[in-house]
């Protein structure tokens, strides 16, 4: 039992390894889970021991509480952990704070799992970093040749021009509330917008955490806490997406609908968000960068996990790499990290 294809494999659970005897971001409550990040499609409640980086499982503290799993282990990145048979090892994965790769080594063989992950600027989370190995498994969930994804502070640009161009309008982004959010105002901040930034409650206490951590977003003022709503045209309000359109938002005055996604790229979701402006930002690798990473990790195999799978197969086939889909179930396409 040499090669990692005799000791990982999927069930109704998700990606068992057998090496560690864990699961890796499994979508039922189960004894061992590995958790890449904290997004709700990854990381879920109820399990026996989580391994986690100490910043992903305080973000599951403030999404399930405190008691969200028996036994919590806080691993930081390139700490090692003998579990089972194998070792683990996290490594950045660059997609959010606290994100990372699952490095697993046993007999002499090194599988890494790159949970979610970007390669783009991001000064919200450590950066992505490459981990030579044998197998390396991808997601792949913008991965068709159509998507290319602009640089933030162009994207970001957008929504300042537009501000200047309609001062008496009240710019209402929405925002999922891990990860997007915090980029978007960093973004702000680095193009020198250094006015209050007003938000829906849904977002703070993620923000708060963030800022923990050291990442300082500024001036955040909670819609909350305006006496006068109307004095908030000509400003930007962050919200979740499911605000945009609903009782909450009808309060504001003359507002302009953006909306900030890598989806925005499509037509159709820019439409199905009914967003005016379309800001797109994704905390996935689109095409090129999927290439660029299985290019530079070099592994013998590529395995891809959820996402457009059969085109990144196809492709890491051409590029020379034996290459195979996982097809998991329960990952979102766009819920809540896209």
């Amino acid at each position: 039992m040499q090669h990692p294809r005799y000791w990982i494999n999927t069930n109704e659970n998700g990606l068992y390894c057998e090496a560690l005897d864990a699961y890796i971001d499994p979508v039922n409550p189960v004894h061992r889970a590995i958790i890449t990040h904290g997004h709700a499609d990854h990381a879920r409640a109820g399990h026996g021991e989580v391994y986690a980086t100490p910043e992903t499982m305080a973000i599951m503290r403030i999404r399930y509480g405190e008691e969200h799993a028996e036994k919590q282990i806080e691993l930081a990145y390139n700490d090692k952990i003998a579990l089972n048979k194998g070792e683990l090892i996290f490594k950045p994965a660059g997609h959010i704070l606290g994100s990372a790769q699952a490095v697993i080594d046993h007999n002499d063989h090194r599988l890494v799992i790159s949970g979610d992950y970007k390669r783009s600027y991001d000064p919200s989370c450590a950066s992505f970093e490459v981990t030579p190995c044998d197998v390396f498994v991808t997601e792949a969930t913008f991965g068709l040749p159509v998507f290319k994804h602009p640089p933030i502070n162009q994207e970001v640009n957008k929504l300042l021009a537009s501000l200047a161009l309609f001062p008496d309008r009240c710019h209402l982004v929405g925002v999922y509330a891990l990860g997007k959010c915090q980029r978007v105002i960093l973004a702000l901040r680095e193009l020198g917008y250094s006015k209050p930034i007003y938000m829906h409650g849904a977002l703070l206490k993620l923000c708060e955490l963030y800022s923990s951590y050291g990442i300082e977003l500024g001036n955040i003022v909670p819609v909350n806490d305006v006496e006068n709503l109307k004095s908030l045209a000509g400003e930007i309000v962050l919200a979740p997406p499911s605000a945009l359109n609903d009782r909450w938002s009808r309060k504001l005055p003359n507002v302009m609908t953006a909306m900030a996604s890598g989806w925005m790229q499509i037509r159709a979701r820019s439409k199905q968000r009914r967003a005016e402006l379309p800001i797109i930002i994704s905390d996935h690798c689109d095409w090129p960068e999927l290439l660029q990473t299985i290019e530079e990790v070099n592994p013998q195999e590529v395995w891809v996990t959820h996402g457009r799978e059969a085109a990144l197969v196809h492709q890491a086939k051409l590029m020379g790499y034996e290459a195979k889909a996982l097809s998991l179930i329960g990952r979102s396409e766009g819920n809540d990290d896209d």
